[in-house]
């Protein structure tokens, strides 16, 4: 796991864009796709409105989602709210690339099950992402495999549902797809974050995000949330 660390939120929302902008055009190069799935939250919403200043084939994009609230259309609560807002209004991206979870059907299972169909469809089978962005949660959660939760056992699917957390049941990719992607991308801003970034960094297994495959993963923490990493283990920027 790297770990850089830049002096301010907004500076780190730029790294974050330049560095997906730069492995967007690596993996288009190498197998004429990228396939990222971007994760909800108000962190990551000023970088992902930077990459419509990056150049970035789009027209070879596909974008899925990391996880989402099982919640009406337009809701405040739903991750898609915000993503047409910070992301999807922003860039070029074609028709049709954007692929939401489909947590308004009925049969919230089947609709899982449906979503992991299109993954393969665009990721090859198994699929593969090319980059993963994650957020980290200060009870350790990432992506919605929260604390407690049945999901956290699960290895035989891409796409699970989980219980209720923070009043909301969720759809949420699982470790056995995050832990395949090329790259693991963490954004983490601020000093409520600082406990459990060290907790990560130090590779503790006993919150869900320490779960997450280490090899590709490059976390972008402003000097807040960084401030119990020891200038050792991080890059200073």
């Amino acid at each position: 796991m790297r770990i850089e660390v830049y002096s301010d939120a907004d500076t780190a929302a730029r790294a974050g864009a330049k560095f997906i902008g730069t492995q967007a055009r690596e993996a288009v190069a190498a197998h004429g796709r990228f396939v990222m799935a971007v994760s909800g939250g108000h962190v990551p919403w000023r970088m992902f409105r930077l990459l419509a200043n990056e150049t970035i084939p789009w027209r070879n994009v596909h974008v899925v989602q990391v996880d989402e609230r099982v919640a009406a259309a337009g809701d405040s609560d739903r991750n898609l709210t915000h993503l047409r807002e910070s992301l999807l209004s922003q860039v070029p991206l074609p028709p049709g690339q954007f692929h939401a979870m489909p947590v308004e059907e009925n049969d919230l299972e089947a609709a899982a099950a449906s979503y992991a169909n299109l993954l393969r469809e665009i990721a090859g089978s198994p699929p593969v992402l090319d980059l993963v962005h994650l957020g980290l949660g200060p009870d350790g959660h990432t992506a919605s495999l929260v604390p407690g939760d049945l999901v956290l056992d699960v290895t035989d699917r891409d796409v699970a549902v989980t219980g209720v957390y923070q009043n909301r049941r969720r759809m949420t990719l699982t470790y056995p797809i995050l832990n395949r992607a090329r790259c693991i991308l963490f954004l983490v801003n601020g000093p409520e974050k600082a406990e459990i970034l060290q907790r990560l960094a130090s590779g503790d297994t006993s919150i869900p995000a320490g779960h997450i495959q280490r090899d590709s993963a490059v976390v972008l923490a402003d000097r807040a949330a960084a401030s119990n990493i020891s200038a050792t283990e991080t890059k200073g920027i």
